[in-house]
C-alpha cells in the first residue's frame, strides 16, 4: 500500500468496513481513533506506524511511501528454495 493514505480509504482497504458510506458514518460519529485520538475527517492522512482503532479492532498502518523502493522484491536475486514448478499446478 502506498502511503500516505486517507483514513476512509484505509478502512475499506483493511476490510474494516464494507463501503465508503459505512466508513463515512463511522468516522463522522466519532467511532474511529488514530493513535488514540478521535478523528472525524475521512481525508485524515495516515502514515506508516499509525494505529487506527474502531470498536472491536485496532490495526497498525504499514506500507511504503511514495518512491520508497526499500521493500522491492527481485526474484532474480532472491536467496531461497522456492520452486515455482512445484506449486504451479496445486
Amino acid at each position: 500500500m502506498d502511503l500516505p493514505i486517507k483514513l476512509g480509504q484505509f478502512l475499506k482497504l483493511a476490510n474494516l468496513v464494507e463501503s465508503g458510506g459505512e466508513a463515512k458514518e463511522l468516522i463522522a460519529t466519532g467511532e474511529v481513533a488514530v493513535n488514540g485520538e478521535v478523528v472525524t475527517s475521512r481525508g485524515f492522512s495516515l502514515d506508516d506506524g499509525d494505529e487506527v482503532s474502531l470498536p472491536g479492532h485496532t490495526i497498525t498502518v504499514t506500507g511504503t511511501g511514495a518512491g520508497d523502493d526499500d521493500d522491492y522484491f527481485d526474484e532474480r536475486t532472491a536467496n531461497d528454495d522456492f520452486d515455482p514448478e512445484k506449486w504451479r499446478n496445486l
